[in-house]
């Protein structure tokens, strides 16, 4: 079932298009980097080859920014239609009929769309880091090469939630468009609202409207909204991949002015960024493991009639 679903995954045309269409941002995003790489060498003259997958220049987000925004789109697309196309094709009631485990079938699927994502990613990674090498002439530091590794790593489990999410929908509901503007709804209310609702409900339970609120209330207001934006997976994801792609940052809770008196300014090394994120990284992988199980529990407990 995993060669299969490999097998049509890598030879369908809305594979060639989604892989055209990030590769296309992905150049975007590169030329973008490379026009702004001066400007960002002036700020900062340290790790200048992860510039490339951070910087942003000519009004073109970064590799970093349009992977955040763009990645779930190839999980969902991936996955909207796994099972329900399967059923209203017919096709489901033939597969389970041969000899192989029932579970085979969506855990075939959704190991299949991990190994194209990973593929389509770390070529992509790859990529333009070679480019990044033959363009500027710049060569990685082996730490900026582990980070770079890491922030691929993230991003494989990040799309890879939103794929367990789609097959998850595509086995609750009966017709494809249902399950895909399902998720589709997901993705704009994780990445466009949450920050609103989480900013809403701090003010609510901690409001700031006068000084005498803002001076006892500032702390937790900020603390409470900062944990209800981590319930989103693209925060999460964003603030991971942004405290390991960007070593000067040495913190991501709040710091309090008595922290950072005596606090010498500089780099965290990659193993103490990588201390940082590892409860992210724990956290998306939570998020998909939930995901999948709800899609492989449903789909083992659905009825498949013969039409």
């Amino acid at each position: 079932m995993y060669r299969k679903e490999l097998a049509d995954h890598l030879t369908s045309k809305r594979f060639l298009i989604i892989l055209i269409l990030i590769y296309a941002t992905s150049i975007a995003s590169l030329y973008g980097a490379i026009s702004g790489l001066s400007e960002a060498i002036e700020s900062d003259s340290n790790f200048i080859f992860l510039k490339l997958y951070t910087s942003s220049g000519n009004s073109i987000p970064s590799f970093m920014s349009f992977i955040a925004l763009l990645g779930p789109f190839v999980g969902l697309t991936l996955g909207f239609d796994a099972i329900n196309s399967e059923r209203s094709g017919g096709t489901l009631n033939r597969l389970v009929a041969q000899p192989i485990y029932r579970d085979s079938i969506i855990i075939g699927k959704f190991l299949a769309g991990t190994t194209v994502i990973a593929i389509m990613i770390f070529t992509m990674g790859i990529l333009i880091g070679t480019v990044g090498v033959l363009t500027t002439g710049l060569a990685p530091e082996m730490e900026e090469v582990l980070r770079i590794l890491v922030f691929l790593i993230f991003t494989v489990v990040y799309i890879a939630f939103w794929l367990a999410l789609s097959i998850l929908f595509s086995v609750v509901c009966r017709h494809s468009a249902t399950s895909a503007l399902a998720v589709i709804a997901l993705w704009i209310f994780f990445t466009i609202f949450m920050s609103l609702v989480a900013n809403i409900i701090a003010n609510i339970v901690y409001p700031i409207d006068n000084d005498y609120n803002a001076i006892y209330n500032a702390y937790d207001n900020y603390t409470l909204e900062l944990n209800l934006n981590r319930i989103s997976p693209y925060y999460l994801y964003s603030e991971a991949v942004s405290t390991i792609m960007n070593p000067s940052v040495r913190s991501i809770n709040v710091v309090t002015m008595s922290q950072l008196q005596g606090a010498i300014s500089g780099y965290l090394s990659f193993g103490q960024s990588v201390l940082l994120v590892w409860p992210h990284l724990t956290g998306l992988i939570a998020l998909m493991l939930v995901a999948f199980t709800g899609a492989y529990i449903g789909f083992m407990r659905q009825e498949v009639r013969s039409n």
